[in-house]
């Protein structure tokens, strides 16, 4: 995945979620995602250079119609004709952001699956967050973002095709392999040809995932985090070790039900 804090068509730059039980929820993930010698976030949920990476917002009757899901916040074109589209190929529209003429801002859809995720403008370079005591830390230095984002359902092409449409992104076959038989999960490109995203096929390493988009972020003690997944009231639904015998990725579940990925950082 390329540089997350470039903006670009199909860039995923945030994400957030309404929960109940919201002070809860924000110790699970200020504990959860506070881990190593020098942590990727903060308390607070800001990043560790300041940025409001995620949105972690109490449920209220604004926001009850909302899944209890993550949802990224992705970068189109042009907002009205990405509603447009989704609306089309059997999409639901829940938010619909405008301006005083009636201009689109930003949408909150659900695909046919049900994935929830929000589509905003491109955001320029002036509009993004400013950060908070960059110049204390190494900018090269790991940070936390969302580093990738995952969606498994059981027809990955018509998915592939409903997020083509819709945000705009191009597609990269990836080679898999379960049982000896051989597919393609789909690797989502923005328009600066690196991948931002990708559809899988609910089989293989894949199967039993929940049908939601899976943001993924970067810890610094990744065992340290999934220990305390647990002794915060959450679930560590699969866990993925890499080369080195230790644990690289674990779909995880925080204490209401919301799902979403940690990795190394």
């Amino acid at each position: 995945m390329s540089d997350p804090f470039v903006p670009r068509v199909g860039g995923i730059l945030s994400a957030d979620i309404a929960v109940p039980e919201h002070e809860r929820v924000k110790r699970f993930y200020s504990r959860v995602l506070g881990t190593g010698e020098n942590p990727l976030w903060r308390e607070d949920l800001m990043n560790s250079r300041g940025m409001p990476i995620i949105g972690l917002g109490a449920r209220s009757a604004e926001y009850a119609d909302l899944p209890l899901q993550w949802m990224p916040h992705i970068q189109v074109a042009d907002v009205a004709a990405s509603v447009e589209g989704a609306l089309d190929l059997s999409g639901t529209e829940l938010m619909h952001g405008k301006d005083d003429d009636g201009k689109s801002q930003w949408a909150v859809l659900l695909d046919p699956n049900g994935a929830g995720f929000g589509i905003i403008p491109v955001v320029s370079e002036e509009a993004f967050p400013t950060t908070e005591g960059v110049s204390s830390r190494d900018a090269s230095a790991p940070t936390g973002c969302i580093s990738w984002l995952a969606l498994t359902v059981s027809d990955a092409s018509a998915t592939r095709d409903f997020y083509r449409v819709v945000v705009g992104w191009s597609v990269q076959d990836v080679e898999m392999e379960d049982a000896s038989e051989r597919y393609a999960d789909f690797n989502m490109v923005g328009d600066d040809g690196n991948p931002a995203a990708r559809v899988c096929h609910a089989r293989g390493a894949n199967l039993g995932l929940p049908s939601v988009w899976m943001i993924h972020l970067p810890v610094g003690d990744l065992a340290e985090s999934l220990r305390r997944v647990r002794e915060e009231g959450g679930k560590v639904i699969k866990a993925t070790l890499g080369r080195d015998g230790q644990c690289a990725y674990a779909a995880v579940q925080d204490p209401v039900g919301a799902c979403l990925a940690l990795v190394a950082g």
